[in-house]
């Protein structure tokens, strides 16, 4: 089969390798010119290792991991109000978690491509379903058939509202916006430290990278934006507003915010759908199912659905509605599980008030004893999903 797949993230390279792999023909549609650099630090466990494992990937991704040793709660005044040693989390998995920066996951999805075709600076911009074939057409003004057409997408996912139907009814807004970005020459530095800082309604934190990098994460409650922001500069003098003299660091890094040119920022958001396929289109990842960013899972569930679905049009022998009904029934019940279990934790990065601030603190040192945590953390490290064995 001819498979036209509509983003080149996580879930978009990871079901193309799938599909090459079990004989089809995949075709790579991105919008940008390029891969996206910079982004968040991921926690990577989970399904999608075990995908990523089957891929011969772990060599390279190993390459580019973090091993973080601690996760560190401070003060306006840098005081020290909760520490979490992370490696309870290796023990928990077994050894099978690290994090790790998204772009270098998807930078490796991608490399591990190399063969398959892929076209950067277009994008499906409508899509017509002849029952036979699918009918795609692109945003270069060209138009193609394929067998059939996937969106990997993401949250704001074009062949989502090409085919069914406009954002706002799937979308469930947490409530939160996220920024991230990095800088060069930080100081200072907290090696293998996830060092953050709270305010009701506002999470600021930093990690250092290799190459004298730091990537910084902002959380804030949509409450505190007061303009609609369109525009690069626009963001950045809300961010700038939003966390100035809002103690420790926030000054020192909201005056380098103009600097990088890598600022993401977007709004924490579920997709909720009662279907993830229509005739011969389907979506996988954020586009489908995502659990918000604040989640900490999304890249790994991503792999995971790709991989289900890529299976199960192998087993189906070319019956593809059948293909797409029982990469649906595999995961369904198995995701919706993981959205209901971020909408608990959303509120964990920036509580909106003082009380639930240091409700969060006061869980985070008792999570802090590896007793504890082990019993505290089990659920949220293990995922209660067995791949099928599409071998």
């Amino acid at each position: 089969m001819k498979v036209a797949i509509n983003g080149c993230g996580i879930a978009g390279p990871t079901f193309a390798w799938w599909l090459r792999h079990y004989g089809h023909e995949p075709v790579l549609i991105e919008r940008a010119d390029n891969l996206r650099s910079g982004g968040y630090l991921i926690d990577f466990w989970g399904t999608g290792y075990d995908v990523a494992e089957d891929m011969g990937l772990l060599p390279a991704l190993k390459d580019h991991a973090y091993h973080m040793e601690r996760l560190r709660t401070v003060t306006a005044r840098e005081w020290t109000t909760s520490s979490i040693d992370v490696s309870v989390f290796n023990k928990i998995t077994g050894g099978r978690y690290f994090s790790i920066a998204r772009s270098d996951l998807s930078a490796a999805i991608f490399r591990a491509c190399d063969g398959i075709e892929t076209r950067f600076g277009t994008e499906v911009s409508g899509i017509k379903d002849r029952g036979d074939r699918v009918d795609v057409f692109l945003s270069d003004g060209t138009s193609e058939p394929f067998d059939i057409v996937v969106g990997a997408d993401g949250l704001h996912s074009k062949v989502r509202n090409v085919v069914f139907g406009q954002q706002a009814q799937f979308e469930h807004h947490l409530g939160f916006y996220v920024a991230a970005f990095t800088l060069d020459g930080y100081q200072p530095r907290d090696e293998l430290a996830v060092v953050s800082h709270t305010v009701p309604g506002r999470y600021l934190s930093r990690v250092s990278l290799r190459d004298d990098r730091t990537l910084f994460l902002m959380v804030v409650a949509d409450n505190y934006l007061r303009s609609d922001l369109q525009d690069s500069r626009s963001i950045r003098q809300e961010l700038r507003r939003i966390f100035r003299d809002t103690g420790w660091e926030s000054n020192a890094i909201v005056a380098r915010i103009d600097e990088p040119d890598d600022l993401y920022f977007d709004r924490a958001s579920q997709i909720r759908m009662s279907h993830w396929y229509k005739g011969r289109t389907a979506l996988v990842g954020d586009a489908a199912a995502g659990p918000s960013l604040l989640a900490g899972e999304g890249t790994s569930l991503a792999m995971t659905e790709a991989r289900v679905l890529a299976g199960e049009l192998a087993r189906s022998g070319g019956n593809i509605a059948a293909a797409f009904h029982a990469y649906e029934g595999e995961l369904k019940s198995f995701l919706l599980k993981k959205q209901d279990a971020a909408l608990r934790f959303a509120d964990y990065f920036a509580p909106k008030s003082w009380i639930g601030l240091i409700a969060r603190d006061v869980m985070s040192n008792v999570a802090s004893v590896p007793l504890l945590a082990k019993w505290m953390l089990a659920g949220v490290f293990r995922d209660n999903l067995e791949l099928p064995d599409y071998h």
